[in-house]
């Protein structure tokens, strides 16, 4: 999403994880996606893509926010409910967790201090948009995922307005292309 705000243009290749190709692995030896080679660089990890491209173009000036704040979603997100969502989304290979303290720990940890600051405002950090919004909202869109009904039942109105707003979203749309696994 953030290479596509900053109009940066890049060649997609969708990679079948089961069956990396040897070029991928000679870019990345870690054998992870996403991975973006550029100007000789290889950077991957999700949020040192972001940081680039918006370090490239950053139009509405989503990095225009308090740093500790920022991080202090982007740590709790990509730290404790990471491996939650894993907990909840993998069950199978989690047959010894509860799923039910899974979900309630998720809660408390994500969901309810979303909603707590999209009481007075649309977005996790104020009134507008910004990378923060960009770089959690695949997370919890996956958390929602895992059983949508459910999700639609917990006491997060103002989460499930946010989430379907950045669903919704053209920006969201204009990504979500299906392209055919590459073999290189």
């Amino acid at each position: 999403m953030a290479l596509k705000y900053a109009a940066i243009q890049v060649e997609h290749r969708e990679i079948e994880l089961r069956n990396k190709p040897q070029s991928m692995l000679l870019a990345s030896p870690k054998g992870t996606v996403p991975v973006l080679c550029v100007d000789g660089y290889i950077i991957d990890q999700s949020l040192d893509i972001m940081r680039w491209a918006l370090g490239k173009s950053d139009p509405d000036h989503w990095e225009a926010v308090d740093e500790s704040y920022s991080r202090a979603w982007i740590e709790k997100n990509d730290g404790p409910f990471k491996t939650l969502l894993d907990q909840y989304k993998y069950q199978n290979r989690y047959p010894n967790v509860n799923q039910e303290e899974v979900l309630s720990a998720a809660i408390e940890l994500m969901l309810n201090p979303m909603e707590t600051a999209l009481q007075s405002n649309h977005y996790l950090l104020g009134s507008k948009m910004t990378w923060v919004d960009a770089a959690i909202f695949p997370f919890i869109r996956q958390f929602a995922m895992v059983s949508p009904k459910r999700f639609r039942e917990l006491p997060f109105p103002l989460t499930g307005r946010w989430l379907s707003h950045h669903i919704e979203s053209e920006l969201f749309i204009s990504v979500m292309h299906k392209y055919p696994t590459w073999i290189g």
